[in-house]
C-alpha cells in the first residue's frame, strides 16, 4: 500500500493521502527536491519504504503499529556527516565522533519518529540523511527535510500501516 504525499492545488499546503483519508503535512524549507543533497533543506521526491518507529516512552506511550517499535534512548543519533563514509545516514551511539542528529531531542518533534528507507541502500554519501516521518512544530513551520504531522493524524497512520507499505512523495508542479 501506498501513502500518498503531494502538493494540493495550492503550492503552500502539502496533504498526505491513505485510503480515503487526509491530512495536512509540512515538509522542508526547500520544498521538495528530485535531486537531494545533504543540507539542502529540502524533502526528496520518490517512493520510499517506511521502516521502524523511535518513540519516546517518557513522553508517549508505545504507537499502536504493525511496524517494528524501538524506543529511544539519550544514546541515539543519526550520522548526517558526509566525512563518516561508514555510518552515514545510519543510526549510531553517542558519543559519535562526526556530525550526526540526537534522537533524544528536548522539544517533542521525535517523541515520534519514522524511519523512512531513503538512500539507505546502500547510503550514497552527501546525497541526504535522516529522512523521517516525525511530529509537526507546535507553529506548523517547515522541517529541514522531514515529513512532519501532527500527533493526532501521524498516530491514525502508525496503526493503519504495514511492513512493506511506501511513502511516496510527489510534486505535481513538476508534470505542469
Amino acid at each position: 500500500m501506498t501513502v500518498l504525499i503531494t502538493p494540493s492545488n495550492n503550492s503552500k499546503k502539502i496533504d498526505i493521502f491513505f485510503y480515503g483519508w487526509r491530512a495536512s503535512c509540512h515538509i522542508g524549507h526547500g520544498g521538495l527536491t528530485d535531486n537531494k543533497k545533504e543540507g539542502d533543506q529540502c524533502t526528496p521526491i520518490g517512493a520510499w519504504p517506511i521502516r521502524r518507529v523511535f518513540y519516546r516512552s517518557d513522553r508517549t506511550e508505545k504507537p499502536a503499529t504493525h511496524l517494528p517499535t524501538i524506543r529511544i534512548t539519550e544514546i541515539m543519533g543519526w550520522s548526517d556527516d558526509p566525512g563518516d563514509p561508514q555510518n552515514y545516514n545510519r543510526l549510531v551511539t553517542l558519543p559519535y565522533c562526526y556530525s550526526h542528529e540526537k534522537l533524544w531531542r528536548h522539544d517533542s518533534l521525535y517523541d515520534i519518529c519514522v524511519e523512512l528507507g531513503y538512500n539507505d541502500s546502500p547510503p550514497v554519501v552527501g546525497k541526504g540523511s535522516a529522512i523521517f516521518m516525525h511530529l509537526s512544530k507546535k507553529d506548523g513551520s517547515p522541517t529541514l527535510g522531514c515529513i512532519a504531522l501532527d500527533k493526532t493524524d501521524l498516530l491514525y497512520l502508525l496503526c493503519k500501516i504495514v511492513p512493506g507499505d511506501i511513502i511516496e512523495i510527489q510534486d505535481r508542479t513538476l508534470d505542469q
